[in-house]
């Protein structure tokens, strides 16, 4: 007798379900199971994945969308038959999610009282409410009612089961199996558990009565189902799995129609706006193979039936342009011709007429590709248009899934175990995640866990487990789902943690598995300091500027001489240390040159081996060869090695022969496969495809490499010629007007990888005037100023630690175009004394006539503020010593996070205390393999995802960075300095490749206890 199980929670079901959804479904059909129902607890975030999963892997069962709720003591599984049934149920749960804070929900008698077309699953308690229950449940729902029987072999069960039966015939209610899964296993268990005691916040040692006494909450055989349960309640799970039709398949995006006017068809309109974007992108006329491109694209946006997309994207970049607010579009289909003469993107095509062949994928049935960047300081703006256009009901942002990573795995599963906490942050703190080439279980080991107790090996098995299960949703960074009519009929939707958001339950991998739109509105730092900039240099020269503009000029060979010696701090992109070894190498000359230089530096090119090639052929010193027409046709652009994740999965299709439909399964793959392997899958189908074309052996072994070098860490084409745009926008600012750039940069903190104190320090080697930050003359933002000396950049009050925006603001409004002049002037503007005390530790008062220490003494006295001496100007006479200089740099770091006075490493040097080094500036005079000693601050660290394991150093002296190389058994052995050092000595081995300099270190010393409290913070990407 075939069995469907109609009351099963994943780990969407969070804290609760310990198996995933694939897992579930996986285990469901390799028992046999006809029919399998999704129902986690007020949700439906799990059910997408379900049934991704059968769909591509064509498992015998079926999937049934359902969901468990709770009302007081009322327990019900909510079934859908029907369409209507899957937006009813949508609907409740938005309800009952909008009620509650996130994560919470508050069901309400009304909203299962209106139910007209969910099945409903009644699970007794036991109790004598159950009574109450059932008599008001056959009242609203007596034709859509089965009462659900749970065999969990409990003590006492038989009463149970008892009362179960005599509900059963006192309302007339047929009867039903139902298990109540957790676990797709029994082993599940001792997971299970611990979720529950994450959930109740305490040791499992002190929740045994809320954990699972057995593990029969997970999927049983059919065998042992017809042992528990008479065959009639196993009969009817196959009736109720019958009744439910609906499929996830079914549901349809319908788009808003706001976006065209009434009377005119979207694509007539989208035609409409085209032409007279043409007119603007090309105002000397268009170009005949433009307007053939324009043709075809309109062609294809008609025949997939897009245009409503289109303008959608539209609608919300001209809100943005209005505004004044700077945007830039990526993506596939936004470095069309049709997205650049609607000012999507300010890609010209002209620049990349070779780049792309098309761009919506027909053969793949994907939807078109658009993300848009925003300031990120003004993006709020965009997403408060869209939610205001379209209303809460119609508008919400994609959810993100929060999952456990290692440092929240060691804490929640330790606490649960009962580990304390210091020894768990401890091990958190001391374990390296970037050395690859040892795992963390062996790093546990090492500093102290017992592997070989009980607890010690649960530990490790329970943090493995727990690892990459979710946690809770989040909100997506910019990624809105609008529709034309309610959305909670497509999907629910449920408060943010941020006031005025709200979200989906389904991410974007969820939207693309059933080809729903969204628009993603994002944020990017970089445009903000570009609109400031374009700002700035209006002001001071009368020169509008814009992205466009830009593009639209030749390449600058100035400007990309400056590349080339990877003088790109601040730049867009290129201004990571792996970025910066790269850029002398690859000498990029030319807009496509950048396009590549942004996507080879990633752990996809690094790790499929093709970075080496890839220099030697664009060098001449390796010919360049295809193995057939169709994959030069392929790879041609980039010298027959796969750069972009675009030539990847083109190569599966004309290499390997895969169907649009299985190089799509092919892409989903690489993009997770680190997490649960799913690209080994497809091995046999590529070396097969492959040698039956004809391809040779290596020649098929390498490319799948390739392909897995680029899982998760692929970087597509399209995305990376929109960046380049920008790149060369900021190096070309940064070339043209350095102060201006230095100063919009320094205005957009927090972005890219360097802090305060490293670009001032970058301006200062670049000839620059740097001003320090006075109450006379500073701006609340940094400003440039014109001295005598020519321009120079002017530090801001935002620099001052714990002063307010609105503090800065109100001081600046009120002080006289000639200044304060005083001490007591400012206390008679209505400055705060807290104030007072900010601006006094960073020396801004320094323009009064007295340092920051007898300044901080004379606001100590509040003589002058009575009415006798509050005219008195001057500051009073103090005998206060005079500070050295670490105590001055020590308060510059503590109070504005930088110094415009010297260097620590050559205060350091000026003491004696620091070993005989080499510095920045005369590395170049170093021979290639010499030994070298080198001593800087740690400013930067980065361990992109290499099989090698190598970690960038970033290493300020007072002449400049140096790049350091540490390989992983460098920093295995030498962990404690690696890890924690703020200054460092490296003795190391200087590479020489061209203009690119490396120190390869072999010995770590960590020097910090020099710097005694001083800490400038470095900045880690890993």
């Amino acid at each position: 007798m075939a069995y469907a199980e109609l009351y099963c929670q994943s780990y969407f079901s969070f804290l609760h379900g310990a198996s995933s959804p694939e897992e579930l479904v996986r285990a469901a059909a390799a028992l046999g199971y006809s029919a399998l129902a999704i129902t986690d607890e007020c949700s439906v975030a799990g059910v997408v994945r379900a049934y991704r999963v059968i769909r591509d892997q064509a498992l015998p069962l079926k999937l049934v969308v359902g969901s468990m709720m709770r009302l007081n003591d009322l327990q019900l599984v909510l079934l859908c038959p029907t369409r209507a049934a899957y937006a009813e149920l949508c609907r409740v749960i938005t309800a009952a999610r909008r009620r509650g804070e996130k994560g919470t929900y508050q069901l309400a008698e009304w909203d299962l009282m209106a139910l007209r077309h969910c099945l409903v699953l009644w699970l007794p308690t036991g109790s004598a409410q159950d009574y109450h229950w059932g008599e008001w449940l056959v009242k609203h729902h007596a034709t859509r009612l089965w009462l659900g029987v749970l065999r969990q072999l409990r003590s006492g069960e038989h009463h149970y089961l008892a009362q179960c039966e005599a509900l059963s015939r006192q309302f007339s209610l047929p009867m039903v199996a139902c298990t109540g899964a957790l676990m797709h296993h029994p082993e599940r268990l001792p997971l299970q558990h611990t979720l529950t005691a994450i959930r109740l916040n305490h040791p499992v040692s002190e929740v045994t009565g809320a954990l699972l006494v057995n593990a029969e909450r997970a999927l049983r055989s059919q065998e042992k189902l017809a042992k528990l349960y008479p065959n009639a309640l196993l009969k009817e799970t196959q009736t109720l799995a019958a009744r439910c039709e609906f499929c996830l398949s079914t549901l349809r995006y319908e788009y808003p129609e706001e976006v065209v006017p009434e009377g005119v068809s979207a694509m007539a309109w989208l035609r409409h706006l085209v032409h007279q974007g043409q007119q603007l992108r090309f105002p000397e006329g268009v170009p005949s193979s433009i307007q053939a491109t324009i043709d075809k694209e309109l062609a294809l946006i008609e025949e997939l039936d897009y245009p409503y997309f289109f303008l959608t994207i539209y609608d919300v970049v001209q809100f943005a342009k209005e505004r004044g607010i700077l945007y830039q579009g990526r993506g596939s289909a936004a470095n069309s011709v049709v997205c650049y003469c609607l000012e999507i993107t300010a890609v010209d095509p002209r620049q990349i007429a070779v780049l792309f062949e098309r761009f919506i994928s027909r053969e793949r049935n994907e939807p078109p590709d658009i993300d848009v960047d925003f300031e990120h300081e003004r993006r709020e703006e965009v997403i408060q248009y869209l939610y205001q256009k379209y209303g809460r009901e119609r508008a919400a942002l994609a959810a993100t899934v929060i999952c456990y990573r290692f440092k929240s795995a060691v804490r929640d599963v330790g606490k649960a175990l009962g580990i304390a906490e210091p020894q768990l942050e401890y091990f958190i703190k001391n374990v390296n995640r970037r050395d690859r080439s040892q795992a963390w279980q062996s790093q546990l080991m090492a500093l102290g866990l017992a592997a070989e107790s009980l607890k010690g090996q649960q530990f490790i098995r329970l943090v493995n487990e727990i690892m990459g299960m979710p946690r809770h949703l989040s909100q997506h960074v910019g990624g809105f789902v609008i529709s034309r009519g309610p959305l909670y009929e497509l999907v629910p939707v449920e408060n943010a943690a941020m006031a005025e958001r709200t979200v989906i339950q389904w991410d974007k991998d969820d939207l693309e598995t059933l080809k729903l739109m969204k628009v993603d509105v994002l944020a990017l730092g970089m445009l903000s300091a570009i609109r400031k900039a374009f700002a700035m240099v209006q002001a001071h020269t009368g020169r509008s500027l814009s992205i466009a503009e830009i593009t639209r000029k030749q390449d600058d060979a100035e400007v990309y001489a400056m590349i080339q010696r990877a003088d790109t701090v601040g730049v867009f992109q290129i201004e990571s240390r792996a970025q910066m070894s790269m850029l002398p190498r690859l000498r990029p000359a030319n807009y496509y040159d950048l396009v590549i230089q942004i996507a080879i530096v990633r752990p996809g090119p690094i790790q499929g081996d093709m970075v080496h090639p890839f220099l030697l052929r664009r060098d001449g010193k390796e010919p360049v060869s295809y193995p057939s027409e169709g994959v030069k046709a392929v790879l041609a652009r980039t010298m027959g090695v796969p750069i972009f994740q675009e030539q990847v999965i083109k190569l599966a299709m004309v290499a390997a022969g895969f169907s649009g439909g299985e190089a799509d399964r092919l892409r989903r793959a690489m993009a997770s496969w680190q997490k649960n392997g799913e690209l080994l899958q497809f091995k046999d189908k590529l070396l097969n495809g492959m040698r039956e074309r004809g391809y040779s052996a290596e020649f098929a072994e390498r490319i799948f490499a390739q392909i897995c070098g680029f899982g998760e860490y692929g970087f597509p084409e399209s995305h990376s010629a929109s960046f380049a745009v920008l790149a060369y926008v900021s190096a070309w600012l940064k070339y043209h007007y350095p102060e201006i750039f230095y100063c919009a940069i320094l205005n957009s903190l927090p972005m890219g990888f360097y802090s305060a104190a490293q670009l001032v320090q970058d301006a200062k080697r670049h000839g620059l005037q740097v001003l320090p930050v006075c109450v006379e003359a500073s701006e609340v933002d940094h400003s440039v100023v014109k001295t005598a000396q020519g321009n120079a950049l002017r530090l801001g009050l935002r620099l001052i630690k714990g002063l307010s925006q609105q503090a800065a603001a109100h001081l600046v409004a009120k002080r006289p175009a000639a200044g304060f002049g005083s001490l007591s002037a400012l206390r008679q503007a209505g400055v705060e004394p807290a104030t007072l005390a900010k601006l006094a530790s960073a020396d801004a008062l320094r323009g009064f006539g007295q340092d920051r220490y007898n300044t901080r003494w004379a606001l100590l006295d509040n003589s002058v503020t009575l009415p006798l001496f509050s005219a008195q100007a001057q500051l009073l006479e103090t005998v206060m010593p005079q500070p050295d200089e670490f105590a001055t740099l020590h308060e510059d770091y503590a109070t504005l996070g930088l110094s415009l006075g010297k260097h620590p490493v050559t205060l350091l040097d000026e003491a004696g205390v620091l070993p005989r080094f080499t510095r920045q500036q005369q590395l170049a005079s170093k021979p290639h393999q010499s030994l070298v000693t080198v001593v800087g601050l740690v400013t930067g660290k980065q361990a992109p995802g290499t099989a090698g394991g190598v970690t960038f150093f970033t290493l300020e002296d007072d002449t400049g960075n140096i790049n350091v190389i540490v390989w992983a058994g460098t920093a295995r052995a030498q962990q404690q300095p690696y890890l924690s050092a703020r200054l460092l000595e490296i003795k190391g081995i200087v590479e020489r490749e061209g203009e690119v300099i490396h120190v390869i270190a072999g010995r770590l010393n960590d020097l910090s206890p020099l710097l005694q409290r001083l800490k400038p913070q470095s900045r880690e990407f890993h």
